[in-house]
């Protein structure tokens, strides 16, 4: 557990430069998958710096990174909904626009849309405790962004693992089902 603490304002920039420096990457990577749009992860990522510059001590520093950048995930659900229907709209007339690639990319597509669609059915707190994990983040790391019990953390990527899979299992075997009636 590593301690964040300022002396002056121009220590607070220089611990913010580092902490930038070491979890910028793993914190925008983390919630790309959450948000499912690069630009807007960089977007949270930045003001989750913006407020760690704003800390006075922070106990944990990756945590309570991963932690603000869930908060601030969750407060702008309303803006994710309107992004979201924006980047379907631009999908959709990109396909409109585009020639069909060879198979294989539209089956490497599918599989990946499918993979998602079975991530985004979870619970959210399996949702985030897997990515968190896939991160890097220990255990106690985790609990302490969701605010669980240390101990409940293997029980719960258990559960969201287990979950995941069935998850992808049924899309996978409803996609084959609409296949073969769709061949036949």
């Amino acid at each position: 557990m590593t301690r964040l603490c300022y002396g002056t304002a121009g220590d607070r920039v220089t611990d913010v430069e580092r902490l930038f420096r070491t979890y910028n990457a793993a914190l925008v990577r983390y919630l790309t998958r959450r948000l499912g749009d690069r630009d807007w992860a960089e977007e949270v990522a930045q003001e989750t710096f913006v407020r760690a510059l704003r800390q006075t001590s922070i106990e944990n520093e990756r945590a309570w990174l991963f932690a603000v950048a869930t908060n601030l995930v969750r407060d702008e659900a309303r803006k994710d909904m309107r992004r979201r229907k924006h980047l379907a709209l631009l999908a959709e007339q990109e396909r409109d626009e585009m020639v069909e690639p060879e198979e294989t990319m539209i089956e490497r597509a599918q599989e990946a849309a499918m993979a998602r669609k079975a991530v985004d059915a979870l619970a959210e707190r399996d949702r985030l405790a897997l990515l968190m994990r896939e991160e890097g983040l220990d255990y106690n790391e985790i609990a302490e962004a969701l605010q669980l019990s240390p101990g409940s953390v293997g029980t719960t990527l258990s559960r969201a693992r287990r979950r995941l899979v069935e998850s992808y299992e049924a899309l996978q075997k409803s996609r084959e089902e609409r296949e073969k009636n769709a061949a036949s």
